[in-house]
């Protein structure tokens, strides 16, 4: 892993409580000033998103510690769990909201003064939409799910800032304070929906999921390249965190010597390590045409 990775992700994490924190105060006041129930939805998810970004500060911190004697395959599936955590913030936000949109149909309240809301879901959407980029220039650079996640929360944001400010500008124009409910009511179901993509992944993780099936039959392909390879078997594969682990079998000649093997083994590993440069690949070489116990899939 090169060096300016970690500071990346750090400055990922960094910049996106910033952002919280700007969006937090200003939506505090456009609130207080509208009384919107759009508004306060956005108020309420930018405040989970302080949360949620807190908990990826501490997650990223913790993934990229070294490995120890008590976890000597790293700290990575912190990443996942932050992402399950921002899952979890990113559905009790739709569903709080979904209750004061209820409220709100049964009490309707017209909104006041929504230029002022208006001018701060600009500003939301703007921030928003800095921050996103930045982040996903960090996750195509660091391959971070917990950074991942956080990318995905905030692209709820950005969509969720321009659906307020639009329903703001609707129901102040035409005086229908239905709009702006009906409005969080969307935000509030685009937010669940977020949330089930998010929490998805990391469970993927956790769950040690294989890596796509393109990342595997490159390793496949590599390996096989090999003009000395006969055959492999019992690929596996998973990731945590910033690191891909890779297993597989290779099939040799049996009557080569045992140093042949074993250089031929250094060679196939070093060709698949050159392709996924952040792996940790363990390759064991059989004889070929021996009968062994096998995993029994592909």
């Amino acid at each position: 892993m090169t060096a300016d990775l970690p500071r990346l992700m750090r400055a990922a994490t960094i910049a996106s409580m910033a952002v919280a924190v700007a969006l937090i105060g200003a939506k505090t006041a456009a609130w207080l000033i509208t009384e919107s129930v759009s508004m306060l939805s956005s108020l309420v998810d930018s405040s989970l998103d302080f949360l949620a970004s807190l908990v990826t500060f501490l997650a990223v911190r913790q993934a990229l510690t070294p490995a120890d004697a008590d976890h000597r395959f790293g700290h990575g599936k912190a990443e996942a769990l932050a992402g399950l955590t921002q899952a979890g913030f990113i559905a009790a936000s739709g569903g709080g909201l979904l209750l004061t949109v209820g409220d709100r149909l049964l009490h309707p309240h017209e909104v006041r003064h929504e230029a002022v809301g208006v001018a701060v879901s600009l500003l939301a959407i703007v921030l928003t939409l800095a921050l996103v980029v930045f982040q996903n220039y960090v996750v195509k650079r660091t391959g971070s799910i917990a950074i991942g996640a956080d990318k995905a929360h905030y692209k709820t944001d950005l969509v969720s800032n321009v659906a307020v400010g639009i329903a703001l500008f609707l129901a102040g124009r035409f005086n229908q304070p239905l709009i702006d409910a009906g409005m969080a009511a969307l935000v509030a179901l685009y937010l669940i929906h977020g949330a089930w993509g998010v929490g998805r992944g990391s469970l993927d993780v956790l769950m040690d999921r294989e890596l796509p099936d393109a990342d595997r039959l490159r390793i496949v392909d590599i390996a096989r390249r090999h003009p000395e390879v006969q055959d492999i078997h019992d690929l596996r594969t998973r990731s945590s965190g910033l690191t891909k682990f890779i297993q597989l079998h290779i099939e040799l000649d049996p009557t080569l010597a045992l140093t042949r093997a074993h250089e031929i083994g250094d060679q196939v590993e070093a060709d698949i390590q050159a392709a996924f440069p952040d792996a940790e690949i363990i390759l064991h070489v059989d004889p070929f045409g021996v009968e062994e116990r096998r995993v029994g899939f592909a």
